[in-house]
């Protein structure tokens, strides 16, 4: 006799083959996960489903997982990243920033801890009181980045002082759920250097491919509509960053995620084949993919036994050959309309309203009153009598969506013992090969439907047998079995951390080195008041000299306190200082402009206009004296040198220097050898995720030709040539010989992308140059790197912007952190490179407008002091 594999023995088959099985013996460990999920309505009780379309079935699958999940062996906490909204529109609790969906594990007495558990973090991000439907969120998404980084590093610091021995406990994964949090959590991944896991849920190539297919929108309308190409760039990007990608069946993989630039199935097979006998691969990556069924929460589920049979004739459904309604309805007849919760059809969006005006005018054209009901409210309390109640009656539960990632409805209905009718496209043809309790048809295909649906109801055998299977075999979608497959394939990551958690500054600081420190903080003060070589007026009054007394004064007392000790006479100069005076800055201007001439030579206007920002930070004595400075740039750190050594000013009088587009960074005065400056090491092992030199270049030599069709010519001509001055480890530089030749930004990744390679190309310095840096490294990822380094918080960031610049200008105006945009100094970018037609637009990354945005007419320094007064209001200075 021949034994049938099942679906559940054939995953821990396959399991078992290549990694350790999740089990208990892992409760000594503690782990910190972090989920998210961005859009929508989201809370642990009464979840409003069905209250929009962002409202839906991946709201209960992350607050179920985040429950599930800290109920693990091993797992200490669990935090549920979203968007918090204080709107009238709402409920009040979704304005609440925490909310503890469950309390920690007690595993074996052992202390778990306060903060142990699974909680949802709801972040600020994007107006505060109006609630948005995901397509208008897209311009906020770096804001939110940055206030959960905030919140993600004072939780490790906290779970460091539980369960991590006094050492910062990092995550263990983050998860994004949806384009917007694989967005989010690609940023965050490279923001910290921890793992990242990505599950679609629904995909934007294959929504696209499928509204075409309608026919009922043409493509400008359905990418206005939907963002649909902002989307599918946060998933390419999604797929970029993430170690693993998880999905709920195979065809998911296949005929969805196999739309991507970023994903090919037999690239994949053939690159994992090559690591495992430990072929170089050239610096080409594939995400893994994983299916893991989606799992359920059987603690409500009570399935009753069959009740008798209810006679009638379904075979008058029928409808006529002209398309005419049934003559007449059997009495048993009742169909039930779950469209979600709502007061008023007027104040539905445009999309809800004309679906749920279309089913009422066809109620009304086939009179079918009294047989169809469509209940206007329903509490997630109600949903399994609704089940049991389609059940009892011998009904069918249909599911006809155009694409249906996972299936949790199709799971439930079956968990009551209700058969299913549901698209054959996504979840369902998994779930109906594993429980065999219903039929599949074509969504496009209402007949099909039809037809289906009858089957169903008048053939009692068929009936009883789905929902037979349905019940036997609804074991294997249990939310213990999902998190044990989740975190035997997670660990199974290539695990990675900061370099320097063992090694944090801030427990290694002794008194005498602290008061050192404070010491440079005084002359560093000084120094920078003199920065254009005119001390007494450098604040265009007296407060430049008011500060130079203070200054004085202090250093007298100082000096009088140690006027028995031998060392008195000791210059500042002279004061070890281990560790760059940035993390003792309150605040840090970052001077962000891109202002070069024709040849990409740095204007040397630029100079003056720093002396003048400086100026206009130090109009107020009591900020500037507290306030660092940073200078972030495309040129090299030489380069940077000699010009700023043109009008005089030292390096030195920065904090910290970002070089290279983002792909170095330096702490002048601190990290040196033979006198010269060494940039951060932590940083370059931060950045250096997926990053295969070689094979991009080589890769970029037969790409960047003069004719489309010689792709692969390497002999072809090329409007680029290799700057290997400018070069580093992590930065590939080009001269742009012929600027009509090059590719946009876009193309170039997309035709990287599909052949394994993943980094980060930009135009810069006027586009006279082209960088190719790592994936998740940029001048904005810099200021989030600092912020994790030095905890200097990117809210406490000014950025100095000129109205145009390099093609990475837009990541540099999004954020927590304020941005002053300077008019009439930047005259040309290089931003006409960054995107073709037919790609995203600017709006859908910048915020039309912001509080955190201001604008300089005239480079004065009263403007830029009023500028920083100005933001401030928002929170700063």
């Amino acid at each position: 006799m021949i034994q049938i594999e099942t679906p559940k023995k054939k995953l821990q088959r396959q399991i078992s083959n290549t990694l350790e099985v999740w089990s208990d013996d892992k409760k000594e460990k503690k782990l910190y996960i972090i989920l998210l999920s961005l859009h929508g309505l989201v809370r642990g009780e009464n979840m409003e489903l069905g209250r929009d379309s962002d409202t839906g079935g991946q709201i209960k699958y992350v607050v179920e997982l985040a429950r599930a999940l800290a109920k693990m062996p091993g797992v200490y906490r669990v935090d549920l990243f979203t968007r918090q909204i204080s709107s009238p529109e709402i409920d009040w609790s979704y304005g609440e920033p925490t909310e503890m969906l469950t309390q920690g594990v007690d595993n074996d007495n052992d202390n778990t801890g306060e903060s142990s558990g699974a909680y949802i973090i709801r972040i600020p991000f994007g107006p505060r009181d109006k609630y948005l439907e995901k397509e208008l969120l897209w311009p906020h998404i770096q804001e939110f980045v940055d206030g959960a980084l905030a919140h993600i590093l004072n939780m490790s610091k906290v779970l460091g002082e539980q369960v991590g021995n006094g050492q910062p406990v990092w995550p263990y994964v983050i998860h994004g759920h949806y384009a917007d949090a694989g967005d989010s959590a690609a940023l965050l991944s490279g923001a910290l250097n921890v793992p990242m896991v990505l599950t679609g849920h629904s995909l934007g190539r294959n929504k696209l491919e499928q509204l075409l297919k309608q026919g009922r929108q043409s493509w400008e309308d359905i990418n206005s509509t939907y963002k649909i190409m902002r989307r599918i760039e946060a998933e390419e990007l999604s797929l970029d960053a993430a170690e693993l990608v998880i999905t709920s069946t195979r065809q998911e993989i296949d005929e969805q995620w196999g739309l991507y630039d970023g994903f090919d199935v037999k690239l994949e097979k053939v690159l994992r084949a090559r690591d495992r006998r430990g072929v170089n691969c050239h610096g080409r990556y594939m995400p893994r993919m994983a299916v893991i069924p989606p799992g359920m929460d059987f603690s409500n589920v009570v399935v009753q036994d069959d009740g008798p049979e209810v006679e009638g004739d379904l075979s008058q459904l029928t409808r006529g050959a002209d398309g005419s309604s049934p003559k007449t309805l059997p009495t048993i007849w009742l169909d039930t309309l779950i469209m979600g919760n709502r007061d008023d059809i007027e104040e539905m969006s445009s999309g809800n309203g004309n679906v749920l005006t279309t089913v009422l005018k066809l109620i009304d054209k086939y009179d079918l009153y009294g047989h169809v009901a469509y209940p206007k409210h329903h509490r997630q309390s109600d949903v399994p009598e609704i089940y049991r109640f389609a059940a009892k009656t011998k009904g069918v539960f249909i599911n006809p969506a155009l694409v249906e990632p996972f299936g949790l409805t199709l799971i439930e209905a079956a968990a009551h013992g209700l058969p299913m009718v549901a698209t054959k496209n996504g979840g369902p043809v998994d779930i109906n090969r594993a429980l065999n309790n219903g039929l599949l048809v074509d969504p496009h295909d209402h007949q099909a439907i039809a037809d289906a649906l009858l089957k169903l109801l008048s053939e009692k055998n068929l009936w009883h047998e789905c929902r037979n299977n349905g019940l036997k075999n609804i074991h294997l979608f249990s939310w213990p079995e999902h998190c044990r497959t989740y975190l035997t394939r997670v660990a199974a990551c290539r695990m990675r951390y900061p370099q320097w958690q063992t090694n944090n500054p801030e427990d290694n600081v002794d008194v005498e080195e602290s008061f050192n420190d404070s010491l440079k903080d005084v002359q560093d003060m000084s120094l920078r008041l003199s920065i254009d070589g005119d001390l007494a007026g450098a604040s265009g009054g007296g407060n430049g000299l008011d500060v130079q007394d203070q200054v004085k004064r202090v250093l007298s007392k100082i000096r009088k306190q140690d006027s028995g000790s031998s060392n008195d006479n000791i210059l500042l100069d002279n004061v070890p200082n281990k560790y760059p005076l940035l993390r003792r800055r309150r605040w840090l201007i970052v001077i962000a402009l891109d202002s070069y001439d024709s040849n990409g030579a740095p204007d040397n206007k630029l100079i003056e206009i720093i002396q003048k920002i400086v100026k206009g930070v130090q109009l107020d004595p009591q900020s500037g004296r507290v306030t660092g400075f940073a200078f972030s740039t495309a040129m090299t750190m030489q380069e940077t040198i000699e010009f700023l050594a043109l009008g005089n000013v030292s390096v030195s009088e920065f904090d910290v220097v970002i070089c290279s587009s983002g792909s170095e960074v330096y702490y002048p005065g601190v990290n040196t050898e033979d006198g010269k400056l060494l940039p951060d090491h932590d940083y370059e092992v931060h950045i250096d995720y997926r990053w295969g030199v070689e094979g991009l270049k080589s890769t970029i030599c037969k790409l960047m030709n003069a004719s489309e069709g010689e792709e692969d010519n390497e002999k072809a001509y090329s409007p680029i040539e290799e700057d290997l001055k400018s070069s580093n480890a992590h930065c590939i530089s080009y001269k742009i010989k012929d600027l009509s030749k090059a590719r946009k930004v876009d193309e170039l990744r997309q035709k990287l992308r599909m052949r394994g390679l993943r980094c980060h190309p930009m135009y810069c310095r006027g586009s006279s140059r082209m960088h190719v840096i790592p994936l998740l490294a940029s001048r904005a990822q810099a200021l989030r790197y600092l912020f994790v380094r030095w905890r200097l918080n990117v809210a406490n960031m000014y950025v100095i912007l000129g109205e145009t610049g390099d093609t990475d200008y837009e990541e540099m105006i999004s954020g927590t952190h304020k941005t002053i945009i300077m008019k009439g100094v930047v005259s040309k970018g290089s931003e006409e490179l960054l995107r073709g037609t037919g790609s995203y637009q600017r709006d859908d990354i910048v915020p039309n407008e912001s509080s955190l945005i201001a604008y300089i007419n005239e480079t004065t320094e009263e403007n830029i002091a009023n500028a920083l007064k100005q933001l401030s209001k928002s929170g700063g200075m």
